[in-house]
């Protein structure tokens, strides 16, 4: 957000803090920074005065940082001040840099998240005083922003404003958030609602008699009897047609008007697509600029995998050679082969009959943006609850049904459910009675999570569920895990690549009851000499131990880890040649890791990443 910053330093001792802040800042890589004072010194860009300085720079920087007292910063600033939309973040440090305070435009010019940064970069305290901060509440004048979404505030009573809005949210008016569409924001929202904000998923559930503030996310026009936010996601994609060199400034105004009528805000438009031979169109062109989005062009092949259309027009297909161009656009943009607003056509008034006039267009809904019932397949780490990844977590903590993998994840895992939610082991379950208790909760719009262990890339058996997933048309997505092969890392205090000697992890398994291929026999990989870790397989250890000392000396040290990461986690280390003799001790044959390679242990080599002498993107070599 912030592209220029003027440091602006008092004293001699708040030159150096600028200097070093000025330094700091740039090699962070989020503005560029100059350093001023009035002061004589060879590290500052000279000025007559500060408030001189400020007086005529005012507009020409996004931010000032001010370094010294407070009170020669307001006096600088205030000659100069014009309005909270227009003002660039002004804060203050102290010369010590002990605290860093938001002056001006905390929200909107982004003083606040300006003066966090720093104080992190500084290891010194913020001082934010806007009330919304101050409380923990949202700032309703930039939520969304960094996602896009647009803004709009109406009211039915005269004079009330954005202000008025927040005003009535940071003194807990009954306050209601209308989120009829989801991403990661609105879940977020969802999860940090404060106790005088109720939640409601479609707009005829809102009781106005209970609520004096409308907080609505959702591309939908509404015309509600109370002051209303509505934040616009971008959630739209439009798909159009038109006959050739149609007059791109009507097109825009005509297109944006057409939405609004259909009960859609053009703030949320995502994205906009054609015909990938209209991609010179301007007014397609005009239209994606004004959206702040570039046109996307498809090939008539793509356009044409679409398939069935609700619109399909014959006379496109005699002269193009397409049945769609309009809607199939929209599906591709969105991902969906649904729409939210179907084919519409249209003539550009005041246009005469015989000039490029008619076009056509289509919207869909970005695939994962409506309300329905999804599914997350979540790797559930290598057994500690502290393992699953913050996504995991929060997934877990919002699901209606999780069905988690019994014998394999330990029960504790699921510990962090809401209340009511369903809590099943898939043990005895077979595939078909995880399929139809799952369906039943997606149907009915309800979330459900698919617990695995470890991360479920690695043999998760999630191919066959993802494919009937595919087949139903169920949303879903997939959370990667820790794997048991980090935690052993973890566990033997190793790291599984060592500069110079091993830079290679194989990840695979004994040829047991499941067969492997003949290119991936352990006496195959094993010519790499690689870290190997070596999943499913202690109970034919014997057989492990045979093939890899076809290429692995018989010294290479080796691990045996059991259920790691778990309160009876166990490790048996020893020299390949003793493998299976160690697994024998250890009694073990399930949830059981055997590592394999020199790095086991292993403190030799050196990364050239930290070498004084070695030069890369973000260090100059010192010499030898």
């Amino acid at each position: 957000m912030h592209e220029r910053i003027a440091i602006i330093a008092i004293t001699e001792t708040g030159i150096a803090l600028g200097h070093s802040l000025k330094s700091m800042i740039e090699a962070d890589g989020f503005a560029r920074c100059g350093l001023f004072s009035s002061r004589n010194s060879e590290l500052v860009e000279p000025i007559e005065s500060v408030p001189a300085f400020v007086q005529c720079s005012f507009g020409s920087f996004d931010a000032f940082v001010f370094i010294g007292s407070l009170g020669i910063c307001v006096r600088s600033i205030a000659p100069v001040l014009q309005s909270k939309r227009r003002d660039p973040a002004v804060i203050n440090c102290d010369e010590s840099g002990r605290f860093v305070q938001s002056v001006l435009s905390g929200h909107a010019g982004g003083a606040n998240a300006l003066a966090e940064r720093v104080a992190r970069l500084l290891g010194a305290q913020s001082v934010l005083s806007t009330s919304s901060d101050v409380q923990g509440l949202w700032s309703l004048d930039i939520l969304g922003r960094e996602q896009g979404w647009g803004v709009e505030f109406t009211s039915p009573v005269e004079g009330e404003s954005m202000t008025s809005a927040i005003s009535a949210f940071v003194n807990h008016e009954p306050t209601t958030l209308l989120l009829d569409v989801r991403d990661a924001l609105t879940d977020q929202l969802e999860r940090t609602a404060p106790s005088f904000v109720m939640i409601a998923y479609r707009y005829e559930d809102v009781d106005f008699s209970t609520c004096q503030l409308l907080l609505a996310v959702t591309p939908h026009l509404i015309n509600s009897p109370v002051q209303t936010v509505c934040y616009r996601p971008k959630v739209l994609c439009v798909g159009v047609g038109s006959e050739r060199g149609i007059d791109p400034e009507r097109f825009v105004c005509s297109i944006t008007a057409e939405l609004p009528a259909a009960g859609f805000s053009p703030l949320s438009i995502r994205s906009v697509g054609s015909v990938d031979f209209k991609l010179d169109e301007e007014a397609f062109i005009s239209l994606a600029d004004a959206c702040g989005t570039t046109l996307k062009g498809f090939t008539p092949d793509q356009l044409e995998s679409v398939g069935r259309v609700p619109n399909p027009s014959e006379v496109v297909f005699r002269k193009t050679g397409l049945h769609s161009v309009s809607e199939a656009s929209a599906a591709l943009l969105s991902g969906e082969n649904r729409w939210v607003l179907e084919k519409r056509k249209v003539a550009l008034d005041g246009i005469p009959e015989g000039q490029p006039r008619h076009y056509t267009f289509a919207v869909s809904l970005l695939r994962g943006a409506e309300r329905r019932g999804r599914i997350a397949i979540i790797g559930a780490g290598p057994g500690d609850p502290e393992l699953v990844t913050v996504r995991g977590r929060r997934y877990l903590e919002q699901a209606d049904l999780i069905l988690y993998a019994g014998s394999l994840v330990p029960e504790k895992l699921t510990h962090c459910s809401k209340p009511c939610a369903l809590v099943r082991s898939s043990a005895s379950m077979s595939l078909e009675e995880q399929f139809e208790l799952m369906a039943s909760f997606c149907r009915r719009g309800k979330f459900v999570v698919r617990l695995h262990t470890g991360d479920p890339s690695i043999y998760g058996a999630i191919q066959e569920q993802m494919a009937f997933f595919d087949a139903e048309g169920f949303e879903y997505e997939i959370v990667p895990g820790v794997s048991s092969f980090q935690a052993a890392a973890a566990v033997l205090q190793s790291q599984f690549t060592v500069p110079e000697k091993v830079q290679t992890i194989i990840l695979t398994r004994g040829n047991g009851r499941t067969p492997v291929p003949d290119r991936e026999r352990l006496s195959e990989l094993a010519r790499a000499r690689a870290t190997m870790c070596i999943y499913l397989s202690a109970e034919w250890s014997d057989e492990v131990q045979s093939e890899l000392l076809r290429h692995y000396d018989p010294d290479t040290p080796v691990a045996v880890c059991y259920r790691l990461t778990w309160d009876d986690q166990q490790v048996w280390r020893g020299r390949l040649d003793g493998l299976s003799a160690l697994v024998r001790q250890s009694g073990k044959s399930r949830t059981v890791l055997l590592v394999v390679g020199e790095a086991i242990g292993a403190r030799g080599g050196r990364s050239k990443l930290y070498d004084p002498s070695f030069t890369h993107g973000f260090r100059e070599g010192r010499g030898a």
